[in-house]
């Protein structure tokens, strides 16, 4: 078998998407595999995101794994990495790999992470090949939706002028740099808005912007139909955080009902525990569990008392 890797392109996106439902659902031992994620989609919105950190494996002329990778600034994520099921082990994992530490090495971010399954000791082999350590669990969450109340606890960003936009964005950063040095949203927060995924809130106390969080709703997108997902959330580092972080789900609660949602959706690496415990305190249950690699193995924004949602996937 002759694998080859190249930039993935536009016109490989409906058997990328085929390859990664195979493969997650494959691992996942559902009976028809290619239903994984019903209409989620991970790979078109990935690809949409930046075009040039993508790539796909080749084999024999035929699209057999692709693999994507996210800049946050300081921060880099690696994935999904996906292999047809019926070229595991023939180590085309690695060969994906290869060009996106390649990648990483040009961005130069301060600190690289992974989600992964927890239970496979495949994947977290592979990875530990490129540095990459398995630190903490991440929790996948979701809630019901019951909030009915009309008012919104915050402004969107697509409703802000072009001059109000570029002031926000520059506000995010200093919300995610006073977490992490570096940490940088802009790129999520233009993407969802320019493809039509969802929309970012925006909490303010005062005049000042306190938090933010990146959301996709519906088919098409990274939550699917009738789900709210919360790519990314976090408020500043303050005494009173807490209150701030529960603001803003609930705000995330009255976007997520105001588009026919009825489920919310959101990540938290059990690290920041403070963060995991405000979830679980205003209804949100585990879905499911994986394990976040570091490299290098430092906890980076997971720690304690920062408030931050996602689950790096």
């Amino acid at each position: 078998m002759k694998v080859t890797i190249r930039p993935l392109k536009e016109d490989d996106l409906p058997a990328a998407d085929k390859v990664f439902r195979l493969a997650f659902g494959t691992l996942a031992g559902l009976p028809v595999p290619i239903k994984f994620g019903g209409d989620t989609d991970y790979v078109r919105t990935r690809w949409l995101a930046d075009p040039k950190a993508a790539f796909v494996a080749d084999a024999d002329g035929k699209p057999v794994g692709s693999i994507f990778a996210t800049n946050w600034g300081s921060v880099a994520l690696v994935g999904p990495l996906t292999v047809h099921p019926n070229v595991w082990d023939k180590a085309v994992g690695t060969r994906l790999l290869e060009p996106t530490m390649e990648l990483l090495k040009r961005w130069k971010p301060t600190h690289a992470g992974l989600h992964t399954v927890v239970h496979s000791a495949k994947h977290v082999s592979l990875f530990r090949k490129f540095g990459f350590w398995p630190r903490c669990l991440i929790e996948v969450m979701s809630k019901p939706i019951h909030e009915t109340k009309p008012e919104r606890d915050a402004e969107l960003f697509s409703e802000l002028s072009a001059d109000e936009k570029t002031g926000t964005l520059k506000a995010c950063r200093q919300v995610t740099d006073s977490l992490y040095e570096g940490l940088d949203l802009g790129r999520e927060i233009r993407a969802v808005e320019r493809d039509g995924l969802g929309d970012t809130v925006l909490l303010y106390d005062d005049e000042t912007l306190i938090g933010f969080a990146v959301c996709h709703w519906g088919p098409g997108t990274e939550a699917g139909s009738g789900r709210c997902y919360i790519k990314f959330g976090a408020v500043r580092r303050e005494p009173d955080s807490g209150k701030q972080f529960e603001r803003l789900i609930k705000t995330c609660e009255v976007l997520a009902a105001a588009r026919g949602a009825s489920q919310l959706v959101a990540g938290v690496n059990t690290a920041r525990n403070e963060a995991c415990r405000a979830m679980i305190a205003h209804g949100f249950y585990t879905e499911s569990v994986g394990v976040a690699m570091h490299k290098p193995y430092k906890p980076a924004y997971n720690l304690n008392d920062v408030y931050i949602i996602d689950d790096w996937r």
